[in-house]
């Protein structure tokens, strides 16, 4: 059992130690780093995709079902990410977090938002209908994306811990993924959208901008959002 003695030493050695910080080129794993003051530097771009009522899906229907849905949703997006080479780093019930790097890591993301958009509307909601066709329960979702440095550290004790992110773009990228504005299923920052190519920044026929500005009144700055889908 912990003694208040115990827990003050390795608090007061976690703010006294100095850090050892080195840069990466790849997304660090657990492994990777150590659980003292180390820590990996990487530019990265973070998307979280959250699905939406999750409270009033586990209140209002049965846990089986409720399980189904987390499920189906999670899996998606995750087959997405990856195919679009982001690295699934976290799950936080119904969310992922995932990151990308390279040079088109912001395109990538970007692109993997509007995939998921699609997936849900077109694949996992007649899916959901055709095996309950009495439900009114359909998934809604949303997914965040920012770029920025990210300082990767271990947290936790020996035999329980994990990677900690951050960084500006873990914790933008998660409130937005938590936004519900409009129709808009997908949210990027501006850093974001600046380095999109032309890809993942217009679309249709004729071509046209998949991206609307916004202002984001809580941090006064401007995003953009998007209902735009990309089909699989």
């Amino acid at each position: 059992m912990a003694t208040a003695r115990e827990i003050r030493d390795e608090v007061t050695a976690i703010f006294a130690t100095n850090w050892k910080t080195r840069d990466g080129q790849v997304v660090p794993d657990s492994d990777s780093v150590n659980l003292g003051n180390d820590a990996v530097k990487i530019e990265g771009t973070v998307l979280y995709a959250d699905m939406a009522d999750s409270t009033a899906l586990v209140n209002n229907y049965k846990p089986s079902f409720a399980a189904e849905v987390y499920k189906a949703y999670l899996v998606t997006a995750c087959r997405i990410i990856r195919d679009r080479g982001g690295e699934i780093t976290a799950f936080d019930g119904d969310r992922v977090m995932a990151v990308f790097i390279g040079g088109a890591k912001n395109t990538d993301a970007a692109r993997a938002a509007l995939e998921i958009n699609a997936a849900v509307k077109h694949l996992i909601n007649p899916a959901l209908k055709a095996q309950y066709s009495t439900t009114a329960f359909e998934i809604k979702q949303a997914v965040g994306i920012d770029t920025s440095t990210l300082f990767v550290a271990k947290t936790g004790i020996r035999g329980s811990n994990d990677l900690v992110w951050v960084g500006r773009a873990a914790n933008f990228a998660a409130k937005l993924s938590t936004f519900r504005y409009s129709n808009y299923s997908s949210f990027i920052t501006e850093d974001v959208f600046t380095k999109l190519r032309d890809t993942s920044k217009y679309g249709g026929n004729p071509s046209r901008l998949m991206w609307e500005k916004i202002m984001w009144q809580e941090m006064g700055i401007t995003i953009y959002g998007s209902n735009w889908f990309w089909d699989l």
